[in-house]
């Protein structure tokens, strides 16, 4: 069932404003009654004002007159609220990592020179000038940006930046960077991986499969 779009807000006006039971605010707005209850009593929504749910448009004064001649009716909502879809403008970032924001750029900037600011704009969600500013150290707090890698800073995905980058060397012209960060680890693996099979090809007939370590796989059967 559609909610109204400020449910308590909205509670707290039907409280005010109609004679409709606690059970039945509660039920139209999605509370529990004993929040409707607080709200009447001013114990958690103190100075709460309130939302017309009339005039919003989702419900009218009929159905609040049905509501009060009969207790056990569920008022009906007229529409949902209506929702509101991002469709353009700069990627959203949460408020506790936008001070990241800097840091991300001026590392783009070192080791990717090749992406311009409008595709940093729309990896990180910033604007032109503030990129402008950073690659020519004239912003504000440059004293204060270190290089930092975006993706661990959470402001946006390996697998974006990888795209971003790859997209940024084929326009320049250029072979796109290999990240050798996990060769170590993945040759490492490699070496495990062919060591285990040519000990599993070389194993007696019948003996256990063994998991990374030489352990034995305690839930594969013996054939």
């Amino acid at each position: 069932m559609s909610q109204p779009l400020m449910p308590h807000a909205t509670a707290s006006w039907l409280v005010d404003n109609s004679a409709l039971s606690f059970e039945q605010i509660a039920a139209f707005c999605g509370l529990h009654i004993l929040e409707v209850q607080a709200i009447a009593d001013d114990m958690a929504a103190t100075k709460l004002t309130g939302r017309d749910p009339i005039r919003a448009g989702e419900l009218s004064q009929a159905e609040i007159d049905k509501g009060q001649a009969d207790p056990d009716y569920r008022l009906v909502m007229l529409k949902g609220p209506d929702q509101v879809r991002r469709t353009k403008g700069p990627r959203y970032t949460p408020v506790s990592k936008r001070q990241d924001k800097p840091d991300g750029i001026s590392w783009i900037i070192r080791n990717h020179p090749e992406v311009t600011d409008g595709q940093i704009g729309k990896l990180i969600g910033t604007t032109r000038d503030t990129i402008s500013k950073i690659r020519d150290r004239s912003h504000w707090n440059i004293a204060n940006i270190t290089p930092k890698d975006p993706v661990t800073l959470g402001l946006c995905s390996q697998r974006e930046l990888d795209a971003l980058v790859a997209k940024a060397a084929k326009a320049a012209g250029i072979e796109a960077p290999t990240d050798t960060r996990l060769d170590g680890d993945r040759s490492a693996l490699i070496e495990e991986l062919r060591a285990q099979r040519e000990a599993a090809a070389n194993a007696p007939e019948g003996a256990a499969p063994l998991l990374p370590g030489g352990i034995v796989d305690p839930f594969k059967r013996r054939d």
